[in-house]
């Protein structure tokens, strides 16, 4: 009959709240202990398209505070901030607004 395998918390806290989730691993020394599990950020999303922005990793607030700047970015016009899409809207926008104002040029000229 083999002996159970005792686990001991590493903390005070035994409850099982929302920041004291905790994971099991084996020692090297066979000994059974809690890691503790850090809680996961939250991805920065487009204000306006609200897709999750690709190439920024998932952070809390601390730990995008001690991120370097181009980890927190993307080399691209409103990298970090805005989605593709939107980005794309925008050029696209302002084009069409610079050739209707051309055309509206050309024809008080006539």
């Amino acid at each position: 009959m083999a002996i159970a395998n005792r686990v001991t918390l590493r903390r005070k806290l035994s409850y099982n709240t929302a920041t004291n989730q905790r994971r099991i691993v084996r020692t090297p020394g066979g000994e059974l202990r809690y890691l503790y599990v850090k809680k996961a950020g939250s991805r920065v999303h487009c204000p306006e398209t609200g897709q999750a922005l690709n190439g920024i990793a998932r952070s809390t607030g601390m730990e995008l505070s001690r991120m370097s700047k181009t980890s927190k970015r993307v080399s691209r016009a409103y990298g970090g901030k805005l989605s593709m899409q939107a980005v794309r809207s925008r050029i696209l926008r302002a084009f069409l607004n610079e050739e209707n104002r051309i055309v509206k040029k050309m024809a008080a000229k006539k």
